[in-house]
Formats: C-alpha cells, sequence, structure tokens
C-alpha cells in the first residue's frame, strides 16, 4: 500500500517508463505525455483502491493501456512520409499534412524509466526506434496493445487479458497477428531485444556526418548513404531515395541548409541533431538518423521545430 505523504512522488518515479509505453501506442510524443497526465490523474483518483497485489508500475502501465485504447478511437494512423506514396523526385511539389498526421520523435531520456538496469534499458530504447513505432501503428489497438505489454514488457498473456478485457485465447490470437504483421514489415522478432548501442564503427559514421553537413560538403555526405537510403521531411509527404538524388536536393532546392549548425541529441534510440541555419541563428530541423553497420539509411528532417525543440531541451539558437 501506498502512503499518502509519498504517493505523488511515487507516482511520478513511473513517468518515464509510462511515456515511454504511451509513444509506443500513439506515435506521439505530445499524445503520449497527455496520456501520462490522465494515468496520472486517474492513478490519483483510484491511490486508494490500489491493494498492492501487483507492483505500482503494473498497475500504472494497466491504466496508461487503457488511457491509450481510449484514446485511439478518435485518433487517424500517424504515418512517415516513405508510406505514403513511391519515392519523389526533386522537383516535385512540397505538400504538407497536419501535424497530427505524422509520427514523432521522442527524446529517449524522457521515455526510459530511470531505474531500468543496462539489459532492460537497452530493449526499451530498441523498441523506440521509429521503423518499429510506425510498424505499430498498423496494427489495430488491441493488437498493438497485446504486442506491446508481452513483447516489449515481458507480460504473461494471462496479466495483458486481465488488462485489456479479452480471453487469453483471444490474446494469444491477436499477439499471432501482430507479430506476423511486423515480420511481413522486415522487423524481426520483437521478442529478441538489439544492441541500441552505437558500435565504434557507427559512432564513427555520424561524427562524418555531422562534419561533412556542417561543412555542407555534399560529395562526402552523400558517400555515408546506403545505396537505398532515404530523405524524408516531415510535415512534407515528399520523400527520395539514393545517394544521387539526394545529394541533388542538397545542392539545389536544400542548398539553404549550407552553413548549418548541428547539436547533438538522441531522438527513438537514434542518433539525432538540432539543425540551425543562417550560422546557427534559425532553428530549422530535428535530423533523426538511421543507421546499419557502417551506412546510414534514413535520414529524417522533422520540421516542426517549435513543438520538438522545447521538448529536446534544444536552445532558440545554437551556441
Amino acid at each position: 500500500m501506498l502512503g499518502s505523504g509519498g504517493s505523488v512522488t511515487q507516482l511520478e518515479e513511473h513517468r518515464g517508463a509510462l511515456t515511454g509505453h504511451c509513444y509506443r501506442m500513439l506515435g506521439s510524443a505530445v499524445d503520449a505525455d497527455d496520456a501520462v497526465q490522465e494515468t496520472m490523474v486517474r492513478a490519483w483518483r483510484s491511490l486508494e483502491r490500489f491493494d498492492g497485489r501487483s507492483s505500482l508500475r503494473t498497475w500504472l502501465y494497466r491504466i496508461a493501456t487503457n488511457v491509450c485504447l481510449d484514446a485511439l478511437p478518435d485518433r487517424a494512423r500517424r504515418e512517415r512520409p516513405i508510406e505514403m506514396g513511391p519515392a519523389g523526385t526533386v522537383h516535385d511539389a512540397l505538400e504538407e499534412r497536419a501535424r497530427s498526421h505524422w509520427l514523432e520523435p521522442i527524446p529517449d531520456e524522457r521515455a526510459l524509466p530511470v531505474d531500468a538496469d543496462p539489459a532492460e534499458r537497452v530493449m526499451l530504447r530498441q523498441s523506440l526506434r521509429l521503423a518499429f513505432v510506425a510498424a505499430l501503428q498498423h496494427l489495430p489497438a488491441k493488437q498493438r496493445a497485446a504486442l506491446l505489454l508481452a513483447d516489449v514488457l515481458g507480460w504473461s498473456a494471462a496479466e495483458a487479458a486481465d488488462t485489456l478485457g479479452l480471453s487469453v485465447a483471444a490474446v494469444t490470437s491477436a499477439l499471432q497477428r501482430a507479430r506476423a504483421t511486423l515480420a511481413a514489415r522486415d522487423l524481426g522478432d520483437t521478442r529478441v531485444a538489439a544492441d541500441a548501442a552505437l558500435s565504434t564503427e557507427q559512432a564513427s559514421l555520424v561524427e562524418r556526418y555531422l562534419h561533412a553537413f556542417e561543412r555542407y560538403d555534399v560529395e562526402a555526405l552523400t558517400a555515408l548513404l546506403h545505396e537505398d537510403a532515404v530523405l524524408s521531411m516531415p510535415p512534407y509527404t515528399m520523400w527520395l531515395r539514393g545517394p544521387e538524388t539526394i545529394g541533388a536536393w542538397l545542392l539545389g532546392r536544400g542548398a539553404a541548409c549550407r552553413g548549418s549548425r548541428l547539436i547533438p541529441t538522441r531522438a527513438c534510440g537514434q542518433p539525432a541533431f538540432g539543425q540551425y541555419r543562417d550560422a546557427g541563428r534559425t532553428p530549422w530541423a530535428l535530423i533523426v538518423l538511421e543507421l546499419t553497420s557502417n551506412r546510414i539509411t534514413a535520414m529524417t528532417s522533422f520540421l516542426d521545430t517549435a513543438t520538438l525543440f522545447p521538448l529536446f531541451g534544444l536552445p532558440p539558437v545554437a551556441p
């Protein structure tokens, strides 16, 4: 049981874990914060009924899951530009969609429990990947919740069934369908955590990207890209594939990025940068990189700096 004096503090200790869970469910850092706040309100109102048969965090996860399930029917699936159609050309018109249309990044440290052991932290960070969270958005709400409870949090089918108001057989069936959907999207086995830490080679790759971008050496930058690398810029629907096309964009319509400053950060378990144009005076994008062992496979420039830079603790101008 919780003592009344320390109950608020004890609830707040779980905010990072709950934020990560709600982010995976909803695909938006802003929506995740709203869902966690609603979770805390519901938990506080129900605190006297918490009987201690499960851990406090498990109880809060149950509340948060149902908050997200309540919210999802009113929200369209969040997407990435690469899911909206074939790759474009450097001459395509720039068509926008509303902020609510797009999958959003989240700062690593905002979405991870402070008390996680190293192995758990690796697994939870890996489950924040843009590709994984984007794939989750294609699952029906209860399949999504069942998969996260079982494969990310490690709950039994019985525990997930109790939370979701389903039979164990229904949860087992939902898990099979959800895993098949994610496997078809080439995400591998969601129950096996891969190491989210950068290798020495990847760290060098990110460092070379930083210096090439700030020098605006497009030849050096595109040499770091995988042959199928993609560039996208939410809120624009257009996306580009391949080093040659990406290089043409950077030297053409993207040339205003010349002279940018980059501030390193982490987003969705991946290296990221706050980009400032005009020699560091103008916040321009949050760039999230996706990597193989030795090449960059995706560069996503999220242009909603008014929302994202405060969330990531990035300053209004580059120091």
